[in-house]
């Protein structure tokens, strides 16, 4: 027995053994295939992948599921791969069928711009293709229009119709504009003339949308260019304020402003962003000019692109100036030069003309009076041709007196007082040897930044000056006053055919002598605010024709944003440039050629005068920003085979659609002043 056991316990304890070994084994691949499982279904949700399913088989790993393409399977295989060695994989992965191809994606892109239109796109067949092709060539009008479209039998998908109507609406009213269009969206971008401009597009097109359109607008306002870039800021007993404030970006108008705000001025301050500013320093410098004059109390401050005067109040104490002039010289950037001055007091009332003062005023019926001092004959006589040119011809009184002891300088100040007082509705100029006062009134908000902008120009360094200007709402007009709209196109006619308007040379910016006719205009205008009228722009055939065109509508857009900005309603106004078109004379004459430089005002008889003003009534023009040209653009854009100078002022015709036809007005050099009636040129 004991013999028979010996021999079993051997044969025992190797099958132990190997049941020991064996269950190892089985533990061992059972977690080698746990682990490797979750490592492949980490790696799996790591890409994003939960449809796959991962079972292990050993050194195998089945990989199954129903994957939504091709793309998405193999992107699985490869999160696998990562983790076990590719030869190791079993693919059981489905892909599931194709779904059937959706439709094709209608879409149209309009693209607008001075050299005309481009359109890019898919549209039904159906969708009034040859309409759509008429429509565009009517708002490019003689501009070129660049077809790139597509079309596809498909069916238009539900608002697409609405969608492409009010597209081309938008691309009517917008000069500068893309539009892209799709059934449910419209997306348009595109730059206006000015803020106001801005305001007035996006409320009109926010009412012209079809209900349920998703409606994107990015409409911008390009700056304008500021020349010279111009801030004057005073304090006396009236408080602390602005006569003029630009800055360059928001950092520099907070600066600025609260500076300002520091030395008294009201909360409601603002400044105005330009391009020009002759410094990236302008906010710096302009912040410690404004703390200066803060600290001395009283007196003005004004830059003037890099020249600064700071103009202490009379009586401030030496030492106080001295320190407070010291500090800000050495505070200003490399670039600023600073001028200085403690004036004695001034007596600008203008009762009694001593040897050195000029007085010019100004009435509210136009009537100007000029009195005073100048050096000699010829400077008289280019005072006198000035002011007509500026104020009209039978509108000027002149008793002025000649004194050659007159200092330095003096004909420029007479000027300078001169057309400071062209921009105001009614006032007085007195200029005297260290100082010019403008006193009067203006229904303009801007002209208190324009005369201090032309005085610290025109005057020059270390002058100073002083603006009593007060600005009066325009006058509302009653209902029951109300004229007939044709009444108001003849009136708009008479008073055009009595004074002329002009424009600077080579620009579409009204000359101030003209300003006083929009004055006058706007008069009338408020009598009948639902008047449809369109303001037409035309010129005479010198130059390129697109040239022409463009100078035309510039001009047009000048007369309805200077209306706009005497408080005119002018979503009834359409500003439109006609170029060369319609001569009223012939252009192989100068007197014809003057003739054919005109702007008419033409009544819209198809409108209700009694029907309110519509949201979606044709907008003007907006290309007035671009459009300005300098010099040399202006010479192109009009010159003759003689090197002629281009004219650059509006004429007349009477009757009805009237205008008014242009003689040139430049006489703002004084040696020049009294040849203006030998200036040839045309637009």
């Amino acid at each position: 027995m004991r013999h028979l056991l010996s021999k079993l316990i051997a044969p025992a304890v190797f099958a132990l053994a190997a049941a020991v070994c064996l269950g190892a084994a089985l533990l061992a691949v059972n977690w080698i295939e746990s682990h490797t499982r979750q490592s492949v279904r980490a790696a799996l949700t790591d890409r994003g992948i939960p449809w796959a399913n991962v079972r292990a088989d050993g050194m195998l790993m089945h990989l199954s599921g129903t994957a939504p393409d091709e793309a998405a399977r193999f992107h699985a295989l490869a999160a696998a791969g990562s983790v076990v060695d590719s030869t190791n994989l079993i693919d059981d992965i489905e892909v599931a069928a194709p779904t059937p191809l959706d439709g094709p994606r209608f879409s149209v892109e309009l693209l607008r711009n001075d050299t005309g239109i481009s359109v890019i796109g898919l549209i039904p067949r159906k969708s009034r293709t040859e309409d759509l092709a008429a429509e565009l060539a009517r708002i490019a009008g003689r501009l070129p229009v660049t077809d790139m479209m597509d079309s596809a039998d498909d069916a238009a998908p539900r608002g697409w119709d609405a969608a492409l109507d009010f597209g081309l609406i938008a691309l009517d009213r917008l000069k500068r504009s893309k539009i892209s269009i799709t059934a449910n969206r419209v997306a348009v971008t595109a730059i206006s003339d000015s803020p106001q401009d801005k305001a007035r597009l996006e409320r009109e097109l926010r009412a012209a949308a079809p209900k349920g359109l998703d409606l994107a607008l990015d409409i911008s306002a390009p700056r304008p260019t500021i020349a010279p870039f111009t801030l004057r800021f005073l304090m006396d007993e009236a408080g602390a304020r602005f006569d003029a404030c630009a800055a360059d970006t928001e950092g520099a108008a907070a600066l600025i402003l609260a500076a300002a705000r520091e030395a008294g001025a009201p909360d409601d301050a603002t400044c105005t962003l330009g391009l020009g500013a002759p410094s990236a320093d302008w906010g710096t410098a302009a912040a410690g000019g404004i703390a200066a004059l803060a600290e001395l109390g009283g007196g003005s401050l004004t830059f003037s692109d890099t020249d600064v005067t700071l103009v202490a109040a009379a009586g401030t104490q030496n030492a106080l100036f001295d320190r407070a002039s010291a500090a800000l010289k050495a505070d200003l950037p490399e670039a600023f030069t600073l001028h200085t001055v403690l004036p004695a007091p001034v007596k600008t009332d203008g009762a009694a003309p001593g040897p050195a003062e000029f007085v010019a005023t100004l009435s509210p019926e136009g009537l100007v009076q000029m009195r005073g001092r100048v050096t000699d004959q010829m400077v008289r006589d280019a005072t006198e041709s000035y002011a007509r040119s500026r104020f009209g011809g039978e509108h000027v009184h002149s008793a002025l007196r000649l004194d050659p002891a007159l200092p330095e300088g003096w004909p420029m100040r007479v000027l300078a007082g001169l057309e400071a007082l062209s921009q105001l509705r009614n006032g007085s100029a007195v200029v005297q040897p260290d100082f010019v006062q403008i006193n009067g009134l203006t229904e303009d908000e801007t002209a208190r930044a324009r005369v201090a902008q032309i005085l610290s120009d025109r005057l020059g360094d270390a002058q100073n000056f002083g603006l009593q200007i007060t600005y009066r709402k325009p006058p509302e007009t009653p209902g029951a006053a109300l004229a007939d709209p044709a009444a108001c196109v003849e009136q708009i006619g008479a008073v055009l055919a009595e004074n002329k308007i002009t424009f600077d040379p080579g620009s579409a910016t009204i000359d101030g002598a003209s300003l006083r006719v929009v004055d006058e205009i706007a008069d009338i205008l408020r009598g009948c605010p639902r008047a449809r009228m369109e303001i037409a722009g035309y010129t005479d055939s010198q130059g390129r024709d697109e040239m022409n065109l463009r100078l035309s509508q510039a001009r047009a857009n000048a007369v309805v944003d200077a209306l706009m900005a005497r408080r005119i309603l002018v979503g009834n106004l359409t500003a439109k440039g006609y170029g060369e078109d319609n001569p009223v004379a012939g252009n192989d004459t100068e007197e014809g050629r003057e003739a054919n430089r005109r702007i008419e005002f033409h009544l819209i008889e198809d409108a209700d005068p009694d029907a309110p003003q519509a949201e979606d009534t044709e907008a003007q023009a907006t290309d007035t920003g671009d459009e300005t040209t300098s010099e040399a653009e202006g010479e192109a854009e009009g010159e003759d085979e003689t090197g002629t100078e281009p004219q650059d002022d509006i004429g007349a015709e009477t009757g009805p659609e009237t205008g008014v036809d242009d003689t040139a007005r430049d006489a703002e050099d004084p040696a020049d002043a009294g040849e203006e009636d030998q200036i040839d040129g045309q637009d």
